[in-house]
C-alpha cells in the first residue's frame, strides 16, 4: 500500500528540487579545467537566459542591501533577494576578494556585483561583457554611495572596482 505524501516528504522532495536547480545553474559558472589549462577560461556571460534579473543575497540584518536592490529595481532589473546568514560563503563562491567585500552580492548575467555599484557600472558591465574579470565591486559601504544616500547629502569618494577569479584587482570605469 502507498504512503500518503505528508508534509515533511512535500518539503524534502521542494528542497531537493531546488538544490538540483541551483546546482544546475552553478555547474556553468566556472571554466573546465581543459579552459584553465589552455588559458580559455572566462567567466560566462553571453547566452544568459534573461541578464535583466539580478539576485542579491544579504545579510538579514542590514537594510541598505534593500535600498540598492530598489534602485537596481527602478532602473528596470528584476531583482530577487535572498537574505543569508553566510555572507563570507557568498563572496568566497563569487570570487569576492576580501579587500573588496562589501554588505550585499547580487549576481546577474554570470557576474558578481559586490556592494553599492552603481547602474551605469552594471549597465556597462552587461553591455560589454568583458571576459577577463568575475564582476565589479565597490569596497565598504561609502556614504552617497547607491543605496548608501545621507539626508544631508553627505557622500565619501569612492571607485569602482573589477576583479577576476585570479585575484587580479582594477578600476572599472562606466
Amino acid at each position: 500500500m502507498k504512503s500518503p505524501m505528508t508534509r515533511r516528504h512535500l518539503l524534502g522532495l521542494v528542497a531537493a528540487g531546488s538544490g538540483l536547480a541551483l546546482a544546475a545553474c552553478n555547474s556553468s559558472s566556472r571554466p573546465t579545467a581543459a579552459e584553465e589549462k589552455n588559458g580559455n577560461a572566462r567567466t560566462p556571460v553571453a547566452g544568459a537566459p534573461n541578464s535583466r534579473q539580478m539576485l542579491v543575497y544579504r545579510d538579514p540584518e542590514c537594510g541598505c542591501c534593500e535600498a540598492w536592490a530598489d534602485i537596481a529595481r527602478k532602473a528596470g532589473y528584476q531583482v530577487t533577494v535572498e537574505n543569508r546568514a553566510d555572507m563570507a560563503a557568498v563572496k568566497t563562491r563569487y570570487d569576492v576578494p576580501g579587500q573588496l567585500a562589501s554588505c550585499h552580492t547580487a549576481v546577474i548575467g554570470g557576474y558578481a556585483i559586490e556592494g553599492h555599484v552603481p547602474m551605469r557600472h552594471v549597465a556597462k558591465l552587461l553591455h560589454d561583457k568583458p571576459r577577463n574579470i568575475r564582476g565589479i565591486a565597490v569596497p565598504g559601504m561609502p556614504r552617497g554611495s547607491p543605496g548608501m544616500e545621507m539626508p544631508d547629502g553627505s557622500a565619501d569618494a569612492f571607485e569602482v572596482m573589477a576583479f577576476s577569479s585570479d585575484g587580479k584587482i582594477s578600476e572599472f570605469r562606466a
